[in-house]
């Protein structure tokens, strides 16, 4: 079925919109390009929009109250702190993310952020090409073999990181308070307490959504509880990491180091302390790119815009309660 539907893009991080394009026109609808994606100008076009992609920037009540046409909003991604699911539900509107987005590629970039930290190789890197040529070059380093990665969360890259992990003989412990023991058994690793983690990884990888119970779930205390020689790695979301307490634990040498692909503000401030620190490694909030999950990413997100606005039901509904919703904004899907 075809429709006549106008799809607004609030912002993107690849080059080309072609995927989409083909996608949508394939369903009889085209894209709208936000310039800035800011609310302002995300306001001016929400009245005429039958669905809304958005990648990071925020799709927040007044712009969701103002689509009185939305039908669906769909994440290029699979966090949804961007999003006011719950007003969207509210109002009628669909939401659906991709959840098996970038799980090799987050996972794989997680790895490397681990032993890089491990194997000191960006400092060993900007010391020869400084001239300088000495093994002995900051703290001493630890055989990987043996040590244990803790893991907050279990979702679909937690799984793919445990038999990466364990594959250079790291012992894997998550944190999953919601989670059976036996289920995180069953994917070769063992359910802890977050007091135990704390206390016994020499290696904390944060795989968890940014939601009012994670926000700065790390601060000062967690940081203390920590071993001295433990490596703090975040490829999730910036704001669970308190930043200024992070700062103060790296300065302060109270952990080892952190490897971070995302951080509460970014990009980061000029004036960012964290990036004066040598016992810390970040990278521009890129875990998930490679060639292969970005055309994936577009492909699929606009996919559940087409079946949403061609009255047929996505995989990917975040929020199934709106399905039974009397204000239901696809029609073909009330029926």
């Amino acid at each position: 079925m075809k429709n006549n539907f106008k799809v607004l893009i609030t912002d993107y991080a690849w080059s080309s919109l072609e995927p989409e394009r083909r996608v949508l026109a394939d369903a009889g609808s085209e894209i709208i390009v936000a310039e800035t994606g800011d609310e302002t100008e995300l306001l001016t076009h929400a009245p005429m929009v039958g669905g809304i992609l958005t990648c990071w920037k925020p799709v927040r009540e007044p712009v969701i109250v103002a689509a009185l046409q939305c039908q669906i909003i769909a994440r290029y991604g699979i966090g949804l702190d961007n999003i006011d699911v719950n007003v969207a539900t509210e109002n009628g509107i669909i939401v659906t993310n991709v959840p098996t987005y970038c799980v090799d590629e987050v996972s794989d970039h997680t790895m490397a952020l681990i032993l890089t930290c491990a194997r000191k190789i960006t400092r060993y890197n900007k010391a020869v090409k400084s001239g300088i040529w000495d093994q002995n070059i900051g703290q001493k380093m630890y055989r990987l073999r043996g040590k244990t990665l803790g893991i907050v969360g279990i979702g679909n890259i937690a799984k793919s990181l445990i038999p990466k992990a364990k594959a250079f003989g790291l012992i894997v412990n998550v944190y999953s308070p919601r989670t059976e023991s036996e289920v995180i058994k069953s994917h070769g690793a063992n359910k802890v307490t977050f007091d135990e983690l704390l206390k016994t990884s020499d290696y904390i990888s944060i795989h968890a959504p940014l939601s009012s119970e994670t926000q700065h779930m790390f601060s000062m205390e967690e940081f203390r509880a920590m071993k001295p020689t433990a490596y703090l790695i975040n490829t999730a979301r910036g704001g669970i990491v308190d930043t200024e307490a992070l700062f103060t634990a790296l300065q302060n040498r109270e952990i080892a180091g952190a490897g971070l692909d995302v951080l509460e503000t970014e990009p980061p401030k000029q004036n960012e302390k964290l990036l004066d620190l040598e016992n810390i490694i970040i990278t521009p909030h890129a875990a998930f790119i490679s060639e292969e999950s970005i055309l994936e990413l577009q492909v699929t997100a606009a996919t559940c815009v087409a079946e949403v606005l061609s009255g047929k039901l996505p995989d990917t509904v975040v929020n199934p309660s709106v399905l039974n919703r009397s204000n239901l904004r696809s029609e073909l899907l009330r029926q």
